[in-house]
């Protein structure tokens, strides 16, 4: 009895060992001129371009999160995104509405972004892509459901790094 439980905490300890030995997955998100992004902010009422503080740190705090959920321990993923054009539009005409942001089906989010994904052993992998989401309304709960005011943009990237970074099991 004695020496099953010296085992079973041996071996407990030596798993600890070696999940505290591999370095844990790591995202930077970097911002390519902020200043210039099309739709970035949501306080500006449309009518100025560039990106606000909330916007960068919510989308920067979610992709390292993501990072976490769907990267490998070593892994270290560096994202350039060089454009946001959030989803909705600010519609000023409508005078007891002027700071709220419609949701039509022609103003879905899209990102404009590179990556480098890098791993030692391996050759980093690297890419361009627009990332967006042109059905965004017709998903069941993202919008409607949400207080969360960047939910469609998060749901977006969920869905893209789940498809670009996820273990995917040979099949």
């Amino acid at each position: 009895m004695r020496t099953a439980l010296v085992c079973a905490v041996l071996m407990a300890l030596s798993l600890d060992s070696m999940a505290q030995g591999a370095p844990a997955a790591q995202v930077e998100v970097r911002f390519d001129h902020p200043e210039k992004f099309r739709d970035a902010s949501l306080d500006s009422r449309g009518y100025e371009r560039g990106a606000d503080t909330y916007v960068m740190d919510t989308l920067t705090r979610y992709l390292q999160k993501l990072g976490q959920r769907y990267l490998q321990p070593g892994q270290r993923l560096v994202i350039d995104i060089r454009d946001i054009d959030l989803a909705g539009r600010f519609e000023p005409w409508h005078s007891q509405a002027y700071d709220v942001r419609f949701m039509r089906e022609i103003t879905w989010p899209t990102i404009d972004l590179s990556y480098t994904l890098s791993q030692t052993g391996k050759p980093d992998q690297q890419a361009q892509e627009r990332v967006s989401d042109k059905m965004y309304l017709s998903r069941p709960g993202r919008v409607a459901s949400s207080s969360d005011r960047l939910n469609a943009e998060k749901a977006m990237l969920n869905d893209w790094f789940r498809q670009r970074f996820a273990l995917h099991p040979a099949s």
